[in-house]
């Protein structure tokens, strides 16, 4: 765990390939296909509030909020992710106390353009992280998650199966380009408290 609190800090950025092993993966993308066809999924939008609208040409993605951990392989993610919440604190100090976590569907062709991961005017989101849920991603096939630093340099962190990205989120512009085939993924972050 520390070594994993001490890249994301060194950086601001860290990714973790192999954090979801292939029978967690298998399971939790069961979890989300479910979902979808139970109807849970919503076209994503933008904003904060009232002033929500969806902009397709701005973020192309369906969503469903983890906000009920229905299935085992989600309630041992939870676990996991509460141990990595731990760590921030400990290691850190970072002060993070909630979860928000959704899935996200990205049907072919679609992305979402560069933003910052806090709403206007709102500042507890303090680490943001993706878990992708695509087994045997072709790197042909985009999707990238797209970070920029303060200088305008950019990485890109292909959207393999298992694999963890997060990052402090304060500041911190990304993008989700666009892919030629659907795209799934766990995305959310660990929250102060207001």
């Amino acid at each position: 765990m520390r070594a994993a609190v001490e890249a994301l800090l060194a950086t601001g950025v860290a990714v973790h390939d192999g954090f979801l092993d292939a029978r967690a993966l298998r399971a939790l993308r069961t979890c989300a296909e479910r979902r979808m066809r139970g109807g849970e999924f919503r076209p994503a939008s933008i904003g904060a509030g009232g002033d929500r609208l969806r902009h397709a040409e701005i973020r192309g993605d369906s969503i469903c909020w983890l906000a009920e951990p229905r299935y085992a392989a989600e309630r041992d993610l939870l676990r996991e992710l509460e141990q990595l919440r731990l760590g921030l604190n400990l290691e850190a100090g970072l002060g993070v106390f909630e979860l928000e976590l959704q899935y996200a569907w990205y049907p072919p062709g679609a992305g979402y353009a560069r933003h910052v991961d806090q709403p206007h005017g709102r500042t507890a989101r303090r680490v943001s992280l993706a878990i992708y849920l695509n087994a045997r991603w072709d790197p042909r096939a985009g999707g990238e998650l797209r970070l920029y630093d303060a200088a305008g340099a950019c990485l890109d962190v292909e959207p393999k199966g298992g694999r963890l990205v997060w990052f402090l989120t304060p500041g911190r512009e990304h993008e989700v380009r666009p892919a030629r085939c659907g795209r799934w993924s766990l995305s959310g972050w660990f929250c102060s408290r207001p």
